[in-house]
């Protein structure tokens, strides 16, 4: 049996049932994650009933809040005990501010309230709970944090700002209408994302309890007026909710077997802190941060299947047709674990707190204040252990050296295909160095121990960070940046744009001058329309281009070649199990019938003739009848093995598989 962190000792310090004690004496696990696991599977149970039982055709929106609400009250007393008041009271208060203050101060008001209330419970853990890994109202309130404050700003950019000024989520997300008390409740504490997240905005999850949240994706063969009665088949999440299911239960597998072998308090010991190795040292960093990493991953997943399976999270469909459950994912495992730079990996972990400091924070302060703020406003959402701040501050350090390395580097790499898998490579393996220095402060906690260690290798990679900021542009010349005249900025204002084109500015900064300037006084619609421009999904918002963010696009790239070819394996495979049924049918129903294959036509005219010419006959027509039987099935068998070769070089599938370390 392998055991987590435990109770133990300490069990005074939760406040949640103890009911299923015994079952956690049994299996080896703390009390408070046997509560935790016990309240997210029942809720992945009691998301179908919702899905199905509770579905927007059939009740109304205010039964399906209720439900959702009655539920997330009910795990949040389950696994807090008394603690579940500050659950109800952070988002009561919030909500005070909302109804009572101008919308034009309101987000700062909400975000400062939040925030404080936020830090209170912090502190009140680091005070009287320090170091501890057990369940804690924490987590909760942290979402909580995330939806009062992205409500806030949506109020905000809803209620006082002109439609023109804001970015293409800011226009998705704006909030026309204060939300009534009991939709505000219901967002804030649904059973479906109050223990683990993810982070949803509130007009995805309105969209969701009223039903409308298919109407804005129709098929991908298909066309869809919102306006119109139109019926629209809701597809199904069970194979989403089932793989995300598999993989949580995966990642908690290897959370359990390894976390024995790499446990995160041996970086604070004096013997493995005095008595191993430089290399080893590395080596156990980001052995011990990874194995942590699949608790968050096995969470997350388990969390966005519950919510999948209850018909949240459709996120319309990919070019095949196929419908996508990701608008919640907040784990891109993959992409993450293989990301070729720091803001790859980073994009791709947590990603409902991306989107919310993205929303609430990088878009909203002047661009050289972007990054700091951003981790410093990270930093205090997650709480004031020392190690939280030195992790964010190295983060940052190491963001910013990544960007004048890749500037500098990457386009020497790019002449042939193994010079750009060389370099795929090597800044993979060196991210991973990376991240298991930079991020073991915020799993051990401690500043004292985290700093110590940090001096005994030499603080190095921070001196290299530091090196490669204000040494290296003075000794590498960077990528020429390809020149832009304005002549070429501005003829394109001048350019009419179909609907599934996007100007090379953003869309806050059409301005009215601007659509004045490019058309005439007559085309008036025209004009309108692109005012009046807006996304109409979140992944159409949220997925904006930024010049200056590196997304993950080489990821996303592997993951869709990936995609191409397990179906082009897939493919093929079907194909070969099918010609070889039918090659095994061909030759039994050759074996049944084989006396009447040996009697052809002319033998049956010709059985009124003298017995010797019939044997002779019959003799030459059973040799001739072999000799089509070998015929036939050699001319089945190059049938189909010209069929399966044109399939393989149809879908190039050896060739293509061998070539995805490759990708771009």
């Amino acid at each position: 049996m392998f055991e987590l962190p435990k109770v133990g000792s300490e069990v005074s310090n939760y406040d949640g049932s103890r009911a299923f004690l015994w079952l956690a004496n049994m299996v080896g696990l703390s009390v408070d994650l046997v509560n935790f696991l016990i309240a997210q599977i029942l809720a992945l149970f009691l998301a179908s009933i919702f899905r199905s039982f509770l579905h927007p055709s059939k009740v109304s929106a205010e039964l399906r809040h209720i439900f959702g609400l009655s539920l997330g009250l009910f795990f949040g007393y389950f696994c807090f005990g008394q603690q579940a008041i500050h659950i109800a009271g952070l988002p009561a208060i919030c909500y005070i501010v909302i109804r009572t203050l101008n919308p034009r101060i309101v987000q700062r008001a909400v975000m400062i309230v939040a925030l404080v209330y936020l830090s209170c419970i912090h502190l009140h853990r680091l005070i009287y709970d320090y170091g501890s890994y057990s369940l804690d109202v924490t987590g909760p309130l942290m979402i909580i944090t995330q939806k009062c404050t992205s409500l806030a700003f949506s109020i905000h950019d809803g209620f006082t700002r002109e439609h023109k000024d804001l970015t293409k989520a800011q226009q998705y997300h704006a909030i026309h209408k204060l939300p009534s008390a009991l939709e505000y409740f219901s967002y804030m504490l649904h059973f479906q994302g109050l223990m683990a997240g993810p982070m949803v905005f509130y007009k995805d999850y309105i969209d969701f309890i009223e039903g409308y949240h298919i109407l804005p994706h129709p098929n991908a063969n298909g066309n869809l007026d919102n306006s119109s009665k139109q019926i629209v088949l809701e597809p199904s999440p069970m194979k989403s909710v089932v793989r995300k299911v598999i993989g949580s239960f995966v990642c908690a597998f290897i959370f359990m077997k390894f976390i024995t072998v790499y446990p995160i308090k041996g970086l604070k010991d004096d013997d493995f802190v005095n008595d191993t190795s430089f290399v080893y040292k590395f080596w156990y960093m980001a052995m011990a941060t990874t194995v942590i990493r699949f608790k968050y991953y096995h969470a997350w997943l388990l969390a966005e299947a519950i919510c999948n399976n209850s018909g949240l999270g459709f996120n319309g469909y990919d070019k095949d047709g196929s419908a996508k459950w990701d608008l919640l994912a907040n784990i891109n495992v993959f992409a993450f674990e293989f990301g070729t730079n720091f803001r790859d990996s980073i994009n791709n972990w947590n990603i409902g707190t991306n989107h919310w400091l993205r929303t609430v924070v990088y878009e909203r302060v002047p661009k050289k204040y972007g990054t700091p703020l951003t981790f410093g406003l990270s930093a205090l959402w997650h709480g004031f252990y020392p190690g939280y701040y030195i992790t964010f501050a190295t983060g940052a350090l190491f963001v910013m050296a990544a960007r004048v390395a890749r500037r500098s580097f990457r386009h020497r790499f790019q002449a042939t295909q193994f010079t750009r898998m060389f370099y795929d490579i090597l800044t993979c393996l060196t991210t991973r160095v990376f991240l298991g220095y930079a991020t073991y402060p915020f799993v051990l906690l401690e500043c004292v121990a985290s700093l110590h260690l940090y001096l005994k290798v030499y603080m190095c990679l921070h001196l290299v960070a530091v090196a490669t900021i204000f040494i290296l542009p003075k000794l590498v010349r960077g990528a020429p940046r390809p020149s832009t005249s304005k002549q070429n900025l501005t003829s394109t204002s001048g350019v009419r744009l179909s609907p599934g084109q996007s100007s090379p500015k953003s869309s806050s900064s059409i301005t009215n001058s601007g659509i004045e300037n490019a058309y005439p006084k007559s085309n008036d619609a025209i004009k309108r329309s692109l005012v009046d421009m807006v996304p109409t999904s979140r992944t159409e918002a949220v997925s904006v281009k930024h010049d200056d963010c590196e997304m993950d696009n080489l990821s996303q790239k592997l993951k869709e070649k990936i995609d191409i070819e397990t179906r082009n394996i897939e493919e093929f495979i079907d194909k070969t199990v099918t010609g070889i049924v039918e090659l095994k049918d061909e030759i039994m129903r050759m074996n049944e019938n084989e006396s009447h294959l040996f009697i052809p036509a002319e033998g049956l005219r010709k059985r009124n003739t003298n017995i010797d010419n019939v044997n002779s006959s019959s003799s030459n027509t059973v040799i001739s009848s072999s000799n089509n039987k070998t015929d036939g099935v050699d001319a089945f068998l190059k049938k189909e093995i010209d069929a399966i070769n044109a399939a393989v070089q149809q879908a190039n599938v050896l060739p293509a598989v061998l070539s995805n370390g490759h990708a771009k």
